[in-house]
């Protein structure tokens, strides 16, 4: 039996590059990068797609630089909603399944309610997380064979071929190595999550049925306790910790960030994102580290 062909968008990125370098004795992967077409050009997207034959189309391109989206929000809603919709509709008509990553970033706005289930509902303060969630709720009202993942921040450290996008263990373990002292924010909440779980149960992800799911480790604590337990974690010393571990207080002190996700929905169907313990033991593991307690 041939194996399915799956194509990937955005395939020199973190997300993309690390499902390709742990999914390839399982799919056959056809990479795809800007070089191959520009996908602030919707056209040019669907036409570059509708030539090609696939069984899968992981889409995981888009501008999330903030600055970017609010100083260009014509462009960057070309390439983060017109785009997008049409690569589904070319699956669409291919017969052909879209794999559609999402954002916590949907929920920036939101004062409470977390943990945010897939059904909650929005509320974004960013044209990068409205964005996203024009293309969530078009998939949503679709006829489309779909499964789009909402994830949150996604932790990793470098791998040959894979270069991580910045990120709460890499920052913390330069701080760590280098002994300069970083900044992390105490007023904000987010899921941190090992993107190597991704990797490893994606195969079971494509199997998934058609719907939204949050991708989202249980994640108790701020980005600043949590970046004191990575540091720890590291090798570092409780006074190496109280000294390069800082607490940024000031950012978002007026109105606390907390726009963790809810992932009983993937857990119950069977796939299970972890724990931020269970993934920072994961990290130290997969990565050589002596196992330390926190």
């Amino acid at each position: 039996m041939s194996r399915r062909k799956l194509v990937i968008t955005g395939a020199n990125g973190y997300i993309a590059s690390l499902m390709a370098l742990y999914n390839a004795d399982r799919f056959d992967i056809v990479p795809v990068t800007r070089a191959d077409v520009d996908l602030a050009d919707p056209e040019a997207v669907r036409a570059h797609f509708s030539a090609m034959d696939f069984d899968l189309l992981l889409h995981t391109a888009a501008v999330a630089a903030t600055a970017l989206c609010e100083n260009e929000p014509e462009m960057t809603h070309r390439v983060n909603v017109e785009s997008p919709i049409a690569l589904a509709e070319v699956c669409r008509d291919k017969g052909a399944r879209f794999l559609f990553i999402t954002t916590e970033q949907t929920f920036n706005a939101k004062t409470s309610g977390a943990p945010f289930a897939e059904d909650a509902e929005p509320e974004s303060h960013s044209h990068y997380g409205r964005q996203k969630t024009e293309v969530d709720a078009w998939l949503a009202a679709s006829d489309v064979d779909h499964v789009t993942l909402r994830l949150s921040w996604m932790m990793g450290l470098p791998l040959h071929g894979v270069r991580p996008s910045p990120n709460v263990a890499l920052q913390v373990l330069e701080a760590v190595r280098t002994g300069t002292p970083a900044s992390f924010k105490v007023h904000d909440r987010r899921c941190l999550t090992y993107a190597q779980n991704l990797a490893d149960s994606f195969a079971q992800v494509c199997e998934l049925p058609r719907g939204t799911y949050n991708f989202a480790a249980e994640t108790d604590g701020s980005v600043y306790q949590c970046a004191r337990r990575l540091a720890a974690a590291f090798g570092a010393t409780p006074e190496e910790v109280d000294a390069l571990i800082r607490p940024d207080l000031e950012s978002y002190a007026d109105q606390p960030r907390d726009y963790r996700l809810d992932s009983s929905k993937i857990r119950a169907a069977g796939i299970d994102p972890g724990t931020f313990e269970g993934n920072v033991a994961a990290i130290m593991a997969d990565f050589g580290f002596p196992e330390k307690p926190f």
